[in-house]
């Protein structure tokens, strides 16, 4: 019996998938999974389940990340920790509206640069902000819009880049270096989508007025709110800065830490819901990610992988980039993850000689990112919408269009010059 090749099978699970998802309206993890457990008897090889489930434990360390990072976020909030933030920030830098707009922006993003999740930034910081950004004259429209940029570009800023670990672990690279490549290609895009969308409104703000809109309560008394964040981030950091005189425990460590300071300061109260949020809204890119380790097994147990890079060198210059600006920004539109797996890893196989491996790994990551605020999924967009109470997402998603399509072009061109951008890797 014939069974096909690697490309065809590739074109079979892709089918599946699509099946799955679009017609059976699976999970996209699980749609993943059953293209996984599909391929492997259409390839001829029966169905080993042991490749299935070690392919689903492929992102182990970036689910105990996701999970764990979670859980803090959503401590953080029920104790009052990140409303005395907002607070704070507003009051303090309110009277600048220069600062207002850094100082905001790194706010939005900083939920999903600790979770390595877009939803996680839009449905905390972004759904903090929104209405004091309403009650300052911003439309809905450009709320949910400047909420979902952001929190997108907080995605992909370090310290830390799911999707940039996903392509890595596929090349077998380590996540080192890359730092200075994604806050230079994340930040700038940020900054600019908040001035150019808020900075008007921030500028004739009430701030007495937009910080009583803040939700949450106001009499909460939170004993020293900063300390868990800062334990967090200070650990980061003297890890990074002081290799091998401070122990690297891991990431999910550091973040159990600081979830241990936040309730030994302000109590265990609410700790119980605050792990069923986390774990709630967690479980889908849980999911997804157990999906993807998956289809990434058979692809390479099928041969189906080797193919598809091989098949991606032989493209020529012009349509790599092409392939490069239409499938992973698209194929993101139904999940990041996938698409930086299935697209990504190939297309960074490509590139290699041609430039610093690390800064096109970084662009491959913001072009799949984009991916959350465009259809059909649009998932971030969707929930950015939900948070400031928009109309309609196609006018937030229309609203995004110049920053989407200027963000691209700005990832192309770093992929493109990537070898004159080494000094990045080297800071």
């Amino acid at each position: 019996m014939n069974h096909p090749g690697g490309l065809a099978l590739f074109a079979i699970m892709l089918g599946v998938f699509f099946a799955g998802l679009f017609w059976r309206r699976l999970p996209i993890g699980v749609a993943l999974l059953v293209a996984a457990a599909v391929g492997l008897p259409v390839s001829g090889m029966g169905i080993p389940l042991r490749h299935l489930v070690e392919g689903a434990f492929t992102y182990f360390d970036p689910m105990m990340i996701i999970f764990s990072a979670m859980f803090f976020m959503k401590v953080i909030e029920a104790d009052g920790s990140l409303r005395r933030l907002a607070v704070w920030f507003l009051s303090t830098f309110g009277r600048s509206p220069a600062l207002l707009v850094v100082v905001m922006t790194l706010f939005i993003m900083f939920p999903a640069m600790l979770t390595g999740i877009s939803t996680t930034s839009v449905l905390t910081t972004g759904a903090l902000m929104a209405p004091p950004l309403i009650a300052s004259g911003l439309s809905r429209t450009k709320t949910a819009a400047l909420i979902g940029f952001v929190s997108v570009m907080g995605m992909l800023a370090p310290p830390i880049n799911l999707l940039a670990m996903v392509i890595g672990q596929g090349v077998d690279m380590p996540y080192i270096g890359f730092a200075w490549p994604l806050l230079t290609i994340s930040l700038p895009p940020a900054l600019a989508g908040t001035i150019l969308m808020g900075y008007k409104a921030l500028k004739k703000a009430d701030i007495a007025s937009a910080v009583n809109a803040l939700p949450g309560d106001s009499k909460r008394k939170t004993r020293l709110p900063f300390l868990p964040l800062g334990l967090v981030l200070g650990l980061m950091i003297a890890i990074r800065l002081m290799p091998g005189q401070i122990p690297d425990v891991g990431i999910p460590t550091i973040f159990m830490a600081g979830i241990i300071a936040a309730l030994m300061l302000n109590g265990f109260a609410g700790v119980g819901r605050s792990l069923y949020d986390s774990l709630r809204m967690s479980l889908p890119v849980l999911g997804l990610l157990a999906g993807v380790g998956a289809f990434l097994q058979v692809m390479t147990l099928t041969g189906a992988r080797g193919e598809l890079v091989v098949a991606v060198l032989g493209l020529p210059a012009g349509l790599k980039y092409a392939g490069l600006a239409v499938a992973l920004p698209f194929f993101g539109g139904i999940s990041a993850f996938a698409s930086s797996m299935v697209f990504g890893v190939p297309f960074l196989l490509s590139f290699l000689g041609s430039g610093s491996e690390i800064v096109i790994c970084a662009g491959l990551t913001v072009l799949a990112g984009l991916g959350d605020l465009l259809p059909p999924g649009a998932i971030n967009a969707r929930f950015a919408v939900q948070v400031a109470g928009a109309d309609r997402l196609t006018d937030v998603i229309r609203t995004l269009a110049p920053y989407l399509l200027t963000t691209a072009l700005l990832a192309l061109a770093a992929i493109h010059w990537s070898g004159h951008l080494n000094w990045l890797v080297s800071r």
